[in-house]
């Protein structure tokens, strides 16, 4: 949680000060507790509504300021619609919305989780709070200057006001170790890469330490020790070391197999010898979004005490043009054996994680792997930035993560593997090139990395080029960097693989 929000839970009662925020269905009909707490503006709400055309549509919102009758300085009322038809995710949106709807300025809000029917659940009320929480993040560490308007108060307060505010309390527990993981992802993705470079980044993931997690870094010598030179030969044209870092949370049953999840870290991409065109390049900080994924996730999973055992493995490295760089051409020998024929410098990423979950696989025998990655600009052709793109060659995860998906909203699309793809990566000198060339160009990528995976072992790559880093913003997510993938594959754990 950013230092400068203070979220907590407390009874119905009409604040005194600040922004008051409130929730009506589509018939405008308030639940009793709002009822009495806007009583003394309830005419004004009233002829507001009408005179704005609001009629409590789901996401819609009317403000009133310095409402006549309240002590608060504003009065906000969010439609939600029809609330039977209301789903877990859109509670957390609600949440979203009204955090939203607070100017910068205020210190002090209460949101009243209330719908026409009465009281929010605990487990409803506390998703709210999490999307209050989620909407509330920015990254502005860096900004010295600012203007009048545009300062904050040097902490906000906002009270979630609930039926029972130890239900309430209790069940946001867990939301807040999986927001607490996103925000850590977000922040992760936001960094520039002066600051966050591979040994950095590394560094960064040590602190789950604390949490009961146990972080091993593996540097050069002891990667080229496993023969990881696929990964190694993206490094070797920067100033900045390699590194992998594994990750292991243990709150499962012992000597039951873990499930894993591997991470593309390339905290800058140039591209390399085969550099990108300068425009937009600075976006290519955030090509380490897999990684920060990862990271994020075993924080949410330690910090809620997941009984599951879980392994993280990030590949990080920095992708640089240099007179030591890999060429194009150059032909690698994987930690798998395999043999590789680099083609173009910038399909970097497959090589990184080909290494990664070859490692993963021997050393853990997980009973699934999932890795995410902003692997191509072909998924984002294929799904713009709605979705991401998933390949798998096991149905139930396929299915896992699809049902994941939908309820957490981070949505994921099942593109196809076959083999007629795969012999587009084929080589002439070596068992494999890096690239099939433009078309299918995802698709190809997603059978290169198939080829250092184990048909035995349940798995499913996750293309999230275009919800990882600059994807559309959504009424919980402000940010460049989303953050994208810890609520989902924290949802997957939970529903599927805790005991």
């Amino acid at each position: 949680m950013p230092d400068a929000l203070k979220l907590g839970f407390g009874p119905f009662a009409a604040p005194a000060r600040g922004v008051l925020v409130v929730f009506c269905d589509d018939a405008l009909k308030f639940g009793p507790a709002t009822r009495k707490a806007i009583a003394p503006a309830a005419g004004l709400v009233a002829r507001a509504a009408k005179a704005e055309r609001f009629t409590g549509k789901n996401g819609s919102a009317l403000e009133l300021i310095v409402p006549e009758g309240l002590k608060v300085a504003r009065l906000v009322v969010i439609g939600v619609g029809k609330p039977a038809e209301l789903k877990q995710k859109d509670f957390v949106t609600l949440g979203g919305l009204a955090m939203g709807k607070l100017p910068k300025s205020v210190a002090e809000a209460c949101v009243f989780a209330e719908l026409p029917g009465g009281a929010l659940r605990g487990d409803d009320a506390a998703d709210l709070a999490q999307g209050v929480e989620l909407r509330a993040y920015a990254f502005d560490r860096y900004k010295t200057k600012r203007k009048d308007d545009d300062k904050p108060p040097a902490s906000r307060k906002v009270t979630v006001a609930v039926g029972d505010a130890a239900a309430a309390r209790g069940a946001y527990g867990s939301r807040a170790a999986v927001a607490a993981g996103v925000l850590l992802a977000r922040d992760l993705v936001n960094e520039p890469a002066n600051i966050l470079y591979p040994e950095e980044f590394a560094r960064r993931a040590g602190a789950l330490k604390k949490l009961g997690v146990m972080v091993e870094v593996l540097d050069i010598p002891k990667l080229k020790k496993l023969g990881m030179n696929a990964l190694l030969g993206v490094g070797q044209g920067s100033a900045h070391e390699p590194r992998v870092v594994v990750m292991r949370w243990n709150g499962g049953k012992k000597g039951d197999a873990p499930v894993a999840f591997i991470g593309k870290g390339v905290c800058f991409d140039t591209g390399g010898i085969s550099i990108k065109p300068s425009a937009g390049m600075e976006d290519m900080k955030g090509d380490m979004a897999g990684a920060a994924c990862v990271t994020g996730l075993m924080h949410a999973l330690s910090a809620r005490k997941a009984k599951v055992n879980a392994v993280g493995v990030i590949g990080l490295v920095e992708n640089m043009p240099d007179g030591k760089a890999q060429r194009p051409g150059d032909i690698v020998k994987s930690m798998s054996g395999q043999t590789i024929e680099i083609i173009n410098t910038d399909a970097e990423g497959r090589l990184v994680l080909g290494d990664v979950i070859w490692y993963a696989a021997d050393r853990f025998k997980p009973k699934f792997m999932v890795d995410l990655a902003t692997l191509t600009g072909a998924i984002i052709v294929a799904l713009g930035h709605e979705y991401a793109g998933m390949f798998a060659n096991n149905d139930q995860i396929a299915e896992r993560l699809t049902k994941a998906g939908e309820a957490t909203g981070e949505v994921v699309w099942r593109m196809p593997l076959s083999k007629e793809y795969d012999k587009l990566i084929d080589s002439k000198f070596a068992d494999m090139k890096n690239t099939g060339g433009r078309m299918g160009g995802a698709i190809t990528a997603a059978q290169f990395i198939k080829r250092f995976v184990s048909d035995k072992t349940p798995w499913a790559h996750l293309d999230i080029a275009g919800t990882g880093f600059d994807s559309r913003q959504s009424d919980i997510n402000k940010s460049w960097g989303s953050g994208w993938g810890v609520r989902l594959l924290d949802r997957l754990v939970k529903d599927y693989y805790e005991k």
